[in-house]
């Protein structure tokens, strides 16, 4: 990878306030015990509370949360087409993982699939100490083979929403994700959880089918997208459904599970108030039309406080970042208490018809913890790049198409120690312990592209579309935005940081499947010598000797980019 001078650039930001003696401020816990209460006290968490900085500081619960998952093969129509799916217990999505603020989480995989590999990554969590559970095939672990059983354990350091979702191929596009809910504080008060709003594309092929397809003549457009698993196509399917009482106020869950649609969510007559990024509590703004990448999560509240009837819940694809064949009818239905469910008549906000691919503004996403970015002292430029491989589109970062070996994952040649690496597995080798290491990233094409780094939270410090990124650019160190997936502007530049405090082999990818699937990804290889000691090294032999024997037995060839 090349690098960038950046600190020449940095150092005319004097004014602009640096952490020097640690990455982090100290965590800030109440002095009291407090118990949290949605309506009346939503900031308190026990000992902890809203204010604890959980990079630091988390509660350890010693409640251990276990889950079996299944993955099989099934035909279901959630939209009313039937189509082959890949489902989690049986259903799309799959079931909720559900846990609070400090537990541990421990996730029983057992791979049913027919002539199908599979691993299940655990998106947004940090995986602090416990890179094997990350889930990446060819990266943490080789893939499960068919029969075979993974067993994922973790730390619930930090709290909020997220997802769960393959990461073998296209596989999580054919069904395989469902949520997460990480309960803690919250920066404002609600009276009810209504848990997940999850949304995504739909096709009526499988990914696999597709893939062709989209790799020669550029993706393919969804016939359709889901709300909580259901829509309507044609005269078959039906809606999701919720239900309000007039004077209380939700929590609602929001998160973007799509292939390739970027959505505008929004409820008619209904403001939101914005609690959430990611996993990172904000301060609290309001908005009637939210736009979410990819990957990305928003937590909102929103207050019943219109006349008694049925109201629009929408999810709209942008044009102006990818195609639906229905854009203007992937809708639910939200009813309110004594009153019938029925076809609403209510009208979008006029926000809702604006169509961009813009993350929301950085101004509004200021996170509770006020934490600044400090000075780089590592630093590297990552210029992206498309080009044509014996007809194919190959996705290129600084020249380089991404390529792993599914039956020989990075983490194992670290803990083997002395292995070396080919170009194509794009790897950064991070060697300094508790530094700033600076990302940017940036194309000349003119798409947009969501952003997704494992292993960590990222300050977001600057970003623009139709620029190219220099030395004097401007960059907020101040409490920026934090959170796990960006939005890369087209024919432009985003800038992130984070400190190497999470030794282990992360990845780093567009979250565009196809793209992934392309070649739109590299790794962290961070503090390398540190990693075995985190590791039980018979698990990933184990599954790995496991896969190979089953790959060489069936004859598997991997035809895509190995994530």
């Amino acid at each position: 990878m090349r690098t960038s001078s950046l600190l020449s650039g940095l150092s005319a930001l004097g004014s602009l306030a640096l952490v020097a003696a640690a990455p982090f401020a100290e965590s800030n816990v109440l002095s009291k015990r407090c118990d949290f209460d949605s309506a009346a006290s939503p900031d308190c968490w026990g000992d902890y509370s809203l204010s604890t900085n959980w990079y630091d500081d988390a509660p350890d619960t010693g409640v251990i949360r276990e889950y079996w998952l299944q993955l099989v093969n099934t035909t279901l129509a959630p939209d009313g087409v039937e189509r082959m799916v890949l489902t989690v217990n049986g259903t799309i999505p799959g079931p909720t993982i559900t846990a609070d603020w400090g537990d541990t989480v421990v996730v029983h995989v057992h791979n049913g699939l027919q002539d199908n590999g599979t691993s299940i990554h655990w998106h947004g969590i940090r995986q602090f100490g416990t890179n094997e559970a990350d889930g990446v095939a060819s990266i943490t672990q080789c893939p499960a083979a068919p029969g075979e059983d993974l067993t994922y354990t973790w730390k619930a350091t930090q709290y909020g929403t997220t997802w769960y979702h393959s990461h073998f191929s296209l596989q999580a596009w054919n069904g395989v994700f469902g949520g997460i809910i990480i309960n803690g504080p919250a920066s404002a008060p609600y009276d009810e959880d209504k848990g997940l709003i999850i949304i995504n594309d739909w096709y009526h092929q499988t990914s696999d089918q597709l893939y062709a397809a989209a790799s020669t003549s550029g993706p393919p457009t969804p016939e359709n997208g889901l709300i909580n698993g259901l829509n309507v196509y044609g005269d078959g399917g039906s809606r999701f459904e919720t239900s309000f009482t007039s004077g209380t106020s939700y929590r609602l869950r929001i998160v973007n599970t799509a292939m390739d649609n970027m959505f505008k969510f929004t409820i008619d007559n209904h403001t939101m108030t914005v609690i959430s990024s990611d996993l990172v509590p904000i301060v609290p703004y309001e908005t009637d039309t939210i736009f979410i990448g990819i990957g990305q999560r928003y937590d909102v509240v929103v207050k019943a406080d219109q006349a008694a009837g049925n109201y629009w819940m929408r999810s709209i694809p942008q044009l102006s970042c990818g195609s639906n064949g229905m854009t203007l009818n992937i809708k639910a239905i939200v009813t309110y208490d004594g009153v019938d469910v029925a076809e609403p008549e209510s009208e979008a906000w006029d926000s809702a018809s604006v169509d961009d691919c813009l993350d929301e503004l950085s101004s509004n996403l200021v996170p509770f913890v006020a934490l600044d970015a400090g000075d780089a002292v590592v630093e590297e430029v990552l210029d992206i790049g498309i080009s044509i491989v014996n007809s194919f589109f190959k996705w290129t970062v600084n020249s380089n198409t991404f390529l792993s070996d599914w039956g020989t994952p990075t983490l194992q040649k670290v803990i083997s120690d002395g292995s070396t690496y080919t170009a194509e597995e794009n790897i950064i080798t991070l060697n300094e312990t508790n530094k700033w290491v600076y990302l940017v990233i940036e194309s000349q094409l003119g798409l947009t592209h969501p952003i997704h780094l494992h292993g960590h939270d990222f300050f977001v410090l600057g970003k623009e579309s139709g620029a190219t990124f220099t030395t004097d650019a401007s960059l907020n160190l101040v409490n920026p935005p934090r959170r796990d997936v960006v939005m890369l502007p087209a024919s432009g530049y985003v800038a992130i940081a984070f400190v190497s405090d999470n030794p282990g082999v992360w990845l780093a990818h567009c979250h565009i499947g196809w793209h992934t699937s392309q070649g739109f990804a590299l790794q962290l290889v961070e503090r390398a010598s540190e990693i075995a000691a985190t590791v039980d090294s018979k698990v990933v032999d184990d599954t790995c000797a496991a896969w190979n024997a089953y790959a060489s037995a069936g004859a598997v060839v991997q035809e895509d980019s190995g994530v």
